[in-house]
């Protein structure tokens, strides 16, 4: 009877115990969401945190105060890769969500209706939105169909819609990273997306003219570009202290010169600047106005080939040696050479009465592969360059960061001027003897406090005027140099008549698109983006791929083991935790 008494009370103790634990985790799990609902946190266990917005990025998101909604067309039957592209970006946008509720977001499938007619009206309001397409070859029962998919969104707030295209295209790269780099830059692509519809304040920016500049026909795409995130003007300097300034009024008696514009774009000059218009520029960096310079040293032109087989490269004296000196760097006066060039079209011969074109590599128009990790150029596509020279950076200021941002290939060199062009060389296996210089410097990036070109060279009575407000020391600023004005010049093609500009980056003879425009608009962005959003491109996530040949070789091994082993598993689980209750009652 005791022991009748003191069974009933164990078990009495082991339903008290059981319950208390029951209610206790119920009250932790309560506790847990009402906390969560008043804190917001979120735990990244990844090791290259990939699932950790940057802060640019939410400060950006806690910013926004209305509805931004993404119409992605990444729904239907895809290939592996794709799928996880659609996840990712899925994902992405519930992150974004997950810091302010106003994104919102949904994922339509642009080829569900059965309808041809249907479909190809959808296809054709896809592609004039902005949308690019992608053909893919799709295995099916009968053997592989064509595909075309819309790897891209449509964002849209208050009115205003923008396309996104997720895929990002990256020359002779495998689609494999291809993939994995457009999924590195999902948290660009779709916060720069909602940027660009929420912010209404833009930074201004000007092109600079009246020294031989490329003109707006020539800049028309990069202008197009820079028009959805800047204010864009043209400016003539002609020697007026006003041109890049403004004058502001503090009270009845003192005034201030202040900047107009965020950054200026120097485009290919080809005639020399006078003394008056280097002030002006110099002074509009002391007072933190921020420079793309986009010079070419050396006068050579394809035009000069078309009469002739050989031409002559010349020395191209603009009068900006001293600033650049001055700045930390100089472009040198000659062209580099590379193996790894674009490919330009040659008359081998006739056929028919009808000439005969083939191409080859032309090494003076070296093709830059970007190696270095800054974000202004990371998962860049191949840049296309013509008659590009190099840049040595120089003893300046300390207070100055410097940092080469593009290169030659391994397999380069540089000819002075005057540089013999000669279209023989087309054709030619390169002797590799010549071409031995490695990664010569063709763009780089300076940071810091530049010291006036101008400080102890004007007078003391012009330097202390207050309507000239001279500064010696600039503020905190930046400039990115490219010693090629034609990386940002886009070709032009005869279209009923008139000459349209075609895709900055296009090469209308290999029909190839390089990375020229994202350059561009990276390089931009930088100089005057004070978010640090660009940084997001620093991002490195790994691609882990599986060994095919090892999937192919173990598959049923692996087949065997993720089906049977688990529920041996379970059922060996089992029996010891039966084995071991009945222990534990049994005694």
């Amino acid at each position: 009877m005791g022991n009748d008494k003191t069974s009933s009370d164990k078990r009495q103790n082991v339903k008290l115990r059981n319950v208390t634990q029951l209610m206790l985790g119920l009250l932790i799990i309560v506790l847990a969401n009402v906390i969560g609902s008043y804190i917001f946190t979120r735990f990244d266990l990844t090791t290259e945190k990939r699932y950790s917005l940057s802060d640019a990025t939410r400060n950006m998101l806690h910013k926004i105060n209305d509805l931004v909604y993404f119409r992605v067309y990444l729904d239907g039957e895809f290939p592996a890769g794709f799928k996880r592209l659609s996840r990712e970006t899925r994902d992405m946008l519930s992150e974004f969500r997950a810091y302010n509720k106003n994104i919102e977001f949904e994922f339509i499938n642009p080829s569900a209706s059965s309808d041809n007619k249907e479909r190809e009206q959808i296809y054709t309001m896809l592609v004039e939105n902005g949308l690019e397409p992608t053909d893919l070859q799709v295995k099916t029962k009968d053997g592989t169909s064509q595909k075309i998919i819309f790897p891209g969104a449509i964002a849209t707030f208050r009115g205003k819609e923008m396309a996104v295209n997720l895929l990002a295209s990256k020359r002779g790269a495998p689609p494999e990273e291809i993939l994995n780099n457009s999924i590195q830059n999902l948290e660009f692509a779709l916060a720069d997306a909602i940027r660009k519809l929420v912010d209404n304040k833009r930074p201004k920016i000007a092109f600079i003219e009246g020294h031989g500049e490329l003109n707006k026909h020539e800049t028309a795409d990069a202008y197009l570009g820079l028009s959805e995130y800047y204010s864009i003007e043209r400016i003539r300097l002609d020697g007026k202290l006003n041109s890049l300034t403004e004058r502001l009024q503090i009270d009845s008696i003192s005034t201030r010169v202040k900047n107009k514009y965020e950054a200026i774009i120097i485009a290919k000059p080809d005639s020399v600047f006078s003394d008056k218009d280097k002030f002006i520029i110099d002074q509009f960096i002391m007072r933190g106005g921020k420079v793309l310079w986009l010079i070419d040293p050396v006068y050579a032109s394809m035009d000069s080939l078309q009469q002739n087989t050989e031409t002559i490269g010349i020395d191209l004296n603009l009068g900006l040696t001293d600033m650049f000196f001055r700045y930390g760097f100089r472009i040198n006066s000659d062209l580099v050479m590379d193996i790894n060039a674009l490919p330009i079209p040659v008359k081998v011969g006739d056929v028919g009465g009808q000439p005969q074109f083939d191409f080859f590599p032309w090494y003076f128009f070296p093709i830059l592969t970007p190696l270095a990790d800054d974000p202004i150029v990371k998962n860049l596509n191949a840049i296309k360059t013509e008659f590009i020279s190099s840049i040595d950076f120089v003893e300046s200021s300390p207070d100055l960061d410097k940092e080469v941002l593009l290169t030659s290939s391994k397999y380069s060199r540089t000819v002075n001027t005057p540089a013999y062009i000669a279209l023989s060389i087309v054709g030619q296996q390169p002797d590799e003897r010549l071409y031995r210089k490695e990664f010569i410097p063709v763009a780089v990036k300076i940071e810091g406090e530049f010291e006036s070109l101008f400080d102890k060279r004007i007078p003391p009575e012009i330097a202390d005027n207050s309507d000239i407000d001279f500064q010696a020391t600039s503020k905190k600023t930046k400039m990115i140099v490219i010693a090629d004005g034609d990386i940002i010049r886009n070709q032009m093609q005869m279209t009923k008549g008139n000459y349209l500009p075609m895709p900055l980056g296009y090469d209308r003879y290999t029909g190839q698109q390089f990375g020229n425009k994202e350059l561009i608009l990276n390089a931009m962005n930088y100089l005057t983006d004070d978010s640090g959003l660009i940084s997001i491109r620093s991002r490195d996530l790994k691609l882990r791929m599986l060994d095919r040949t090892k999937v192919e070789n173990e598959r049923v091994i692996w087949q065997v083991l993720n089906t049977i082993l688990p529920v041996v598993l379970i059922i060996i689980f089992g029996i010891i935790r039966g084995i071991i209750r009945k222990r534990k009652y049994a005694r």
